[in-house]
């Protein structure tokens, strides 16, 4: 029972980091229908220009939002850069885009940063917790509490504020809200920058519990994409639940067979979704891509 405990509550404190990548990736696509393979790339910011700033000096609260600026300037500099200039490029094109984006965030987090594994110190005092056997770690329960209110936020930005609203008018029909009046560029610039907040958020938060380095975007990338597939690209909510189911996969995949195939079970469950569930977990909701 212990065991069953710690695998879930572990589970449970990764999939809620896969969560937030998947929902960067259903920001953006929402609003632009670019799959961006380079959302891992703000949580591996968020982490490492959080840890070089504490080192400076910086109090950890400052390390964290300079973090997080950091990434919102990056996500819109992607969008500004090299996603507007595509223009009306093919989806793969874009991908391409994306993919080569993450490629160079990667080499120039590696020259100006290191090559080293990191860790933050824990954002809450207490350590550890003892729960029916099961040790539990108290940035943890911050983590997924974390989660839990930027879902919220996310979830009342969008339903009760006017850009949100224009967010959500841009991911239904991009010209109908521009014949409607709505700046459709500005709404794709904010999904980048809300976006890479986001992810900053993310990689703040979970360094402390699973370390960071230069190039844990990639596979965390990887992850995310998974989750927002298996919830339905395109639905909020379904990326929040794949992130969850995805955590927990993996977390009893590692305890109850190897920890070896950890990373290979998001292939295996991004596979079986393309392949018997193309539209996910949410198909059954009458939307288009909203």
């Amino acid at each position: 029972m212990s065991e069953l405990l710690q695998f879930t509550l572990s589970g449970l404190t990764m999939g809620a980091i896969y969560s937030l990548v998947a929902i960067g990736f259903v920001l953006i696509y929402n609003a632009s229908e670019v799959v961006n393979f380079a959302q891992g790339e703000f949580v591996m910011i968020g982490g490492m220009v959080a840890v070089f700033a504490f080192k400076a000096g910086i109090p950890l609260p400052w390390a964290v939002a300079m973090a997080i600026a950091a990434a919102t300037v990056i996500g819109l500099m992607l969008y500004a850069f090299a996603i507007r200039p595509a223009g009306n490029a093919s989806i793969v094109t874009l991908i391409i885009i994306t993919i080569g984006a993450s490629i160079f965030l990667r080499g120039l987090a590696s020259v100006l940063f290191d090559k080293s594994i990191h860790k933050l110190p824990d954002f809450v005092p207490g350590g550890t917790l003892q729960m029916a056997g099961a040790t539990i770690q108290a940035q943890s329960l911050l983590v997924l509490f974390g989660v839990g209110l930027i879902v919220g936020g996310l979830w009342l930005f969008l339903s009760r504020t006017l850009p949100g609203k224009a967010m959500l008018a841009t991911a239904a029909s991009a010209l109908a809200a521009r014949l409607s009046g709505i700046n459709t560029s500005l709404v794709i610039a904010s999904s980048f920058a809300v976006s890479g907040a986001i992810g900053a958020i993310g990689g703040a938060l979970i360094t402390p519990v699973a370390l960071t380095a230069y190039d844990v975007g990639a596979p965390l990338a990887l992850k995310g994409f998974t989750a927002a597939v298996l919830g339905g690209l395109g639905h909020p909510l379904g990326a929040v639940v794949g992130g969850l189911l995805l955590g927990l996969l993996e977390a009893f995949g590692a305890g109850f067979i190897s920890s070896l195939y950890k990373d290979a079970i998001a292939f295996v469950v991004l596979l079986l979704v393309l392949m018997f569930l193309p539209r996910g977990l949410f198909a059954s909701a009458k939307v288009d891509r909203v």
